[in-house]
Order: C-alpha cells, then sequence, then structure tokens
C-alpha cells in the first residue's frame, strides 16, 4: 500500500491497495519517497502495461439475479479507463494484482477471445442467447483502437448470425458501425453507452481516460440515426455528487435517440471502499464525509453491500427518492420507447458460418 499523498493527474485511484489472497504487503517507506523527490524519480511505474494471456474458455455464464445479461464476455481484464467506483476492480485480485492501480495500468488481453468464441457458438450444444461484451470490463477501452479484437468478435457474432450486446462509456464503438449495422439489420445488436454525467469537470474525475461526455452525447445520437438500438446506463449514481442530474440527463440521452435508461446506486465493495475513500478525500476533501455517510445510508451503513436484490439500487430514502425520479423521467422522456428483443432464431441456421439450405 502507497503512502505517497501526490495526485496522480490521468489515474482513478491514487494507490494500489493490498490484495486480499496475498499473505505479505508492502509500503513504501517515508525514506524512499524521499529519494524520489530528491532525484526526481517516480515512485512507482505509472505507464500500462499489456499482459498477453491465452484462456481456456471466453463466455462466461452469468448467475447473478441482479445483472440483467445470461452470459458476457469480456476480451479484456482490468480497465485503463480508470473509473474509480467501478465494480470489476475486485476481479483483478484474482490474477494477482492490486485493484488500484494495477487495475488501470496491467491490462490482461486475451489474445485467442476470437477463436474461443467461435468454438463456442458453432458447437452442437450451444443454443443461441444474446452474450454482451463488456460485463466486468470495458471492450473499447482504448487499447482496443490498436488491437482490433472486438472488432473481430463482432464479424464473428455477425458470421454465425448471432445475438449481441455491448456495453461502454467508448466512443470508439463508432469505429465499427459498419458492422453494427449489419448486425442490427437482423436484430442481432444492443448498444449501451454508460454516461454517468453532463458535467466535463465531473467526468474527468470519476473516469479519467473516458470518452468526454460530449463525444458519449454524440455516440448515441450517431447510433440511432443508423437505426442501431441504443440505451444509457447511468451507473452509477453517487450521493451528492451525480445525483441531482437525472433529470436532466435523461432528456437529454432522449434527445438524442436513446431508448431508454437504466441506473444503478454505486456500491463499494471488497478493496473498492478503501481506494475510493482515500480517492474522495483528496479529490473533493470538503464534501468527502457528506457522499460516504450517504452512501452507506443507501446500503444499511456500510459501504460494502454484497445483498442480492438491494445492492445495485440499495434501499432507504436516498433510493427511494432516485427510483422515483427514474420513473418519472422515464415517463416524461421516454414514453412509448422500448427496445426490441435480440434475435436468436437465425443461429441455428448459420451454425457452420454460412447459411444452411436445408
Amino acid at each position: 500500500m502507497s503512502n505517497n499523498n501526490e495526485f496522480i493527474y490521468g489515474r482513478g485511484a491514487q494507490l494500489n491497495v493490498s490484495n486480499r489472497f496475498d499473505a505479505h504487503n508492502h509500503e513504501f517507506r517515508d525514506d524512499f519517497l524521499n529519494h524520489c523527490a530528491t532525484e526526481g524519480d517516480e515512485v512507482q511505474n505509472s505507464k500500462t502495461v499489456l499482459i498477453d494471456t491465452f484462456s481456456k474458455s471466453i463466455v462466461n455464464k452469468v448467475t447473478s439475479p441482479d445483472v440483467g445479461m445470461g452470459f458476457s464476455l469480456n476480451p479484456y481484464q482490468g480497465c485503463e479507463h480508470g473509473c474509480i467506483y467501478c465494480y470489476a476492480r475486485n476481479s483483478h485480485e484474482y490474477w494477482g494484482f492490486s485493484a488500484g492501480l494495477d487495475f488501470e495500468q496491467k491490462i490482461l488481453v486475451k489474445r485467442n477471445a476470437v477463436q474461443l468464441l467461435e468454438k463456442k457458438i458453432s458447437g452442437k450444444k450451444w443454443e443461441a442467447a444474446p452474450i454482451v461484451l463488456s460485463g466486468n470490463t470495458d471492450c473499447y477501452q482504448p487499447i482496443e483502437k490498436k488491437l482490433k479484437i472486438t472488432r473481430q468478435l463482432l464479424e464473428t457474432f455477425l458470421k454465425y448470425k448471432h445475438p449481441v450486446g455491448i456495453i461502454t462509456k467508448n466512443a470508439l464503438v463508432q469505429r465499427d458501425m459498419d458492422v453494427l449495422r449489419e448486425l442490427a439489420a437482423d436484430n442481432l445488436v444492443h448498444v449501451n453507452l454508460s454516461v454517468t454525467s453532463l458535467e466535463e469537470k465531473t467526468r474527468r474525475i470519476l473516469e479519467p481516460r473516458t470518452a468526454s461526455i460530449k463525444k458519449r452525447l454524440e455516440t448515441i445520437e450517431k447510433l440511432s440515426r443508423a437505426n442501431i438500438p441504443v440505451s444509457v446506463m447511468m451507473a452509477p449514481i453517487i450521493p451528492a455528487i451525480n445525483s441531482h442530474e437525472i433529470m436532466p440527463l435523461v432528456k437529454e440521452v432522449s434527445e438524442r435517440g436513446a431508448l431508454g435508461v437504466g441506473y444503478t446506486i454505486v456500491r463499494l465493495n471488497g478493496s473498492i471502499g478503501a481506494i475510493f475513500t482515500d480517492w474522495i478525500r483528496k479529490t473533493m476533501p470538503d464534501r468527502a464525509d457528506k457522499v460516504l455517510n450517504q452512501i452507506e445510508s443507501v446500503h444499511g451503513g456500510s459501504l460494502n453491500d454484497s445483498r442480492f436484490g438491494t445492492r445495485m439500487k440499495g434501499e432507504g430514502e436516498f433510493a427511494d427518492q432516485v427510483k422515483q425520479q427514474f420513473k418519472i423521467a422515464r415517463a416524461k422522456y421516454l414514453k412509448g420507447r422500448e427496445r426490441p428483443l435480440l434475435n436468436c432464431d437465425l443461429h441455428e441456421k448459420f451454425k457452420d458460418g454460412q447459411m444452411k439450405l436445408f
């Protein structure tokens, strides 16, 4: 764990917390920190490192009753976007890394993702069901611009006429509009854009390496105009940070063509509680206690909430207020809109990658 108080710009987490699976912890001693300050050296390397992995499987069955997906696929583990609140941070500990800075700096790349997907969905026992890209970490994070694994995955879904969902907060999804249009023509794709705030200043401190708000709103509009179904996730809602933006945000994305809006309320499970607490005391010291206390009020007096049924939406007065605001906002700005169900009927005819005549 780092005791360094220097703010790290361009990153969300400001420290590496201890990995719960490690028997030993480490920290930076004052004499080392003083030496770095004197010599002008970095306390720790801030560069992003790519680590190649070769998984045995790529499609994950989702058993949580709180998540609206049956299967997910993540071509990358770790995420350079650096969203301070991200629930996926805890999963980096299973790889032997910290949920803090390591999550943003050490990105695991599943090099054989496309081959594994093709093997899975062409298998005789597989029955078509929507597979969601980015159930854990963003499939359009910065490195995707170079590696194009997500694009190859989408081309594979198109080849086999298989339904796919996408969750992202990166405008890079616009790059793949050609493939998305073809998928949408057969009702095989739905895109969820994550928009947490309309205020760029808030976006920069919450999600330092994500696409700008302007770019995300532009992306919603372009996808909608191309007849690619697009919805928005306002996730998470954080008390006293973006909770006042519900009505204006729903209004704005509805005008851009969004078919629906979903939300979650922030929960700080596992190591994320310590990471978020350290971050907010450095970035918003004047309101840190207020924010942390209100988060606790939503989750039974704790930052940590793992209870199915309540962990995503919370409980209590604040949670009820959020629920009511979304009900009003949807009725006012999204009335009559609904996203079409993804088509699971075509895949069986294309199980070998081409249309079966008989």
